[in-house]
């Protein structure tokens, strides 16, 4: 689902200034690289020379591959949408239309940096940084939907069947079904995943009238 911007972390020069033109250029470069090779095929010397830099200029911004890549992780964080907070406790709004506004939020972030979520997820285990920008990005969700399901219906406990407990599980259920369908088959079942995953969501819900709202 959607989140909130974490910062990036690593042995970036300290003073880089929010905005720096050239860093930008870095990034937007080793993103549209990523788009078209995928990060493993990515070479720092290939980042540079797309950035219009040398390979010494570019360690000046960043020590390696891996903290481009965690830059523009938390880049991409930071472009989706907030979670739905304001909505979460808005009897104005329904639940089924939050919950589907979330899930095409998460769908569209899929769509246009895919790559870079992918290689999130992918690059975890040897890059400690990336896995804890997504991980607490993750976690981070999670309260936001507990007191949606508390909204509809569902027990604020600290059971297994509990709001708080079912939010994380459909939070992380969430984000993994969107990237193995994109590791598999790019954007093109996007919106089957976001259709299947509002009816699990809404499923779980108790409240029948939240479930007849029209998509949007």
């Amino acid at each position: 689902m959607s989140s909130p911007a974490l910062p990036p972390t690593g042995r970036r020069r300290s003073g880089t200034r929010k905005g720096d033109t050239r860093e930008l250029t870095i990034l937007d470069t080793a993103e549209r690289l990523i788009d078209e090779r995928g990060f493993e095929a990515v070479t720092v010397e290939a980042i540079a020379t797309g950035a219009g830099i040398s390979r010494g200029s570019l360690y000046f911004y960043f020590g390696s591959k891996q903290e481009v890549l965690v830059a523009l992780i938390a880049r991409t964080l930071a472009a989706i949408p907030a979670s739905p907070s304001h909505a979460t406790d808005n009897p104005d709004v329904s639940v089924s239309t939050v919950v589907r506004a979330a899930l095409l939020d998460t769908e569209t972030s899929w769509r246009e940096h895919g790559r870079i979520m992918q290689a999130a997820v992918e690059i975890g285990c040897t890059v400690p940084e990336a896995q804890q920008l997504w991980r607490e990005t993750l976690e981070s969700i999670a309260p936001h939907f507990s007191r949606l399901l508390i909204r509809a219906g569902i027990p604020d406990d600290p059971g297994p069947t509990g709001a708080s407990a079912l939010a994380r599980s459909l939070t992380f259920m969430t984000e993994r079904s969107y990237y193995w369908s994109y590791a598999c088959s790019g954007t093109e079942k996007l919106r089957e995943v976001t259709d299947t995953l509002e009816h699990i969501w809404l499923s779980v819900m108790p409240q029948d009238d939240q479930l007849s709202a029209p998509r949007p």
